[in-house]
């Protein structure tokens, strides 16, 4: 569990106002024709102006600067596997699983060890998602990011990294995650030696909590357990290069001052963190298994009502209680696609073969589930009630295919089909 000195706000897409100097914040008003202490008041919207105020995401800043005040952009020469335009050519339906890289870029600060592994849809089409590793070795040292093409799902698997933001600071260590919204800037401090883990980026309709159904008013991740940070800003001048990822591409520029000079804002377009132990898991208590939709944290609607452009899901720690019922996830073929990554533990579905740190794809219509012997396992296993503990792997379900990268499909287990390959035929009677 991460811990530190950082303050924050609980409650998920809530309407928060923080100041960290007194009186920097305006009463009564967004606007003011002189904010105090000669601030700047500056809008920055997640949404369209016009959006329906249930969908409506957008915060009120009070910077030393204005955003504007900026030199143009460059491309940028670092990061040479982050972002690549999608592969041409059809996709194979293959399955695909991936140990831990061991060549992700080294000696690295967080921008320039980030590694797209997987991507669907263009981010000007406002839909879609991509999958990202990053390994970071060093600090980012008087250098940010701004990613204008989504927000950024981050989801620690190896050490504690500390992410300074213009809205303030959260502090991210494995078995947390943290949501920056699209147009932020950030920097990504390590507390350790390194640091390594996934990201999903969502072009899409931003993440919000699941609607609960028939489950009622509670349950799944709960509202107050989200946390936002209290304002914070740095009065820092010198040069600072702001490396932003705009339509596909990334871009440089560099600015006289910390843009992290945010001294008070208001709004419910905030960065936040959630700890995954947090999560209320949902099962049954008589037999069969529900649909892998409860294990959801968060959800980017697609325009087709219940089709999700990205689900973020998790398994956690767990009882399975079910009598006269197969407990692992069963063989299934998905209109869904679906990614999924080890934080730690195993995964129940796979004997061997998924380690902490990899990834594994499944696209819509791939025939998977169980490998042999834990389909075997499971078959035969005297059903008690039994806790899965220990493990924390989670999916990131998306409808639109997912396209690898030339850097993901050279580095593909050759043998991942092997795990299907030997299931007994089935004896009818005669």
């Amino acid at each position: 569990m991460a811990t530190s000195e950082l303050q924050y706000q609980t409650g998920f897409g809530g309407y928060f106002e923080s100041e960290a100097v007194p009186g920097a914040l305006p009463a009564g008003r967004n606007s003011p024709q002189r904010p105090a202490f000669g601030l700047y008041a500056e809008q920055l919207s997640g949404s369209a102006f016009t959006a329906p105020r249930h969908e409506n995401r957008r915060s009120w800043l009070y910077r030393m600067r204005p955003t504007a005040d900026h030199r143009p952009y460059q491309r940028y020469s670092g990061s040479k596997l982050f972002a690549p335009r999608p592969m041409g050519g059809p996709v194979a339906p293959n399955r695909l699983r991936w140990d831990p890289p061991a060549d992700l870029p080294s000696n690295c600060d967080f921008i320039d060890g980030l590694v797209t592994m997987l991507a669907n849809r263009d981010p000007s089409d406002f839909s879609g998602v991509a999958i990202h590793l990053y390994r970071a070795d060093k600090s980012m040292d008087r250098r940010l990011f701004v990613n204008a093409d989504g927000e950024l799902l981050i989801i620690p698997q190896d050490g504690v990294i500390r992410v300074e933001t213009e809205l303030g600071t959260l502090e991210l260590a494995p078995g947390w995650i943290g949501l920056i919204p699209r147009g932020l800037k950030f920097r990504v401090l390590l507390s350790g030696d390194g640091a390594r883990g996934y990201i999903a980026e969502n072009y899409g309709a931003s993440f919000r909590l699941p609607e609960l159904g028939p489950i009622g008013s509670n349950g799944l991740a709960n509202p107050r357990d989200f946390e936002t940070p209290v304002a914070a800003y740095e009065d820092i001048d010198g040069d600072h290069e702001v490396v932003q990822k705009y339509q596909g591409a990334l871009w440089t520029t560099t600015l006289d001052h910390s843009p992290l000079d945010v001294v008070a804002w208001h709004g419910n377009l905030a960065p936040c963190r959630y700890e995954l132990a947090r999560f209320n898991t949902i099962g049954t208590v008589s037999f069969d298994h529900p649909d892998p939709s409860i294990f959801t944290v968060l959800t980017s609607p697609s325009e087709t009502p219940g089709r999700a452009n990205a689900d973020f899901v998790i398994f956690p720690p767990r009882w399975m209680v079910a009598e006269d019922t197969f407990r692992p996830p069963w063989f299934h073929r998905n209109v869904m696609s679906e990614a999924m990554g080890l934080i730690h533990g195993e995964y129940d579905a796979k004997a061997e073969g998924f380690r902490p740190g990899g990834l594994s794809l499944h696209n819509l219509m791939s025939g998977h589930g169980p490998d042999v012997e834990s389909w075997q396992k499971a078959s035969e296993a005297e059903l008690k009630p039994a806790k899965i503990s220990g493990t924390m792997a989670f999916m990131v379900e998306s409808c639109w295919p997912y396209v690898p990268t030339q850097f993901a499909l050279d580095r593909a287990q050759p043998d991942y089909d092997e795990a299907w390959a030997d299931f007994p035929k089935a004896q009818l009677p005669k």
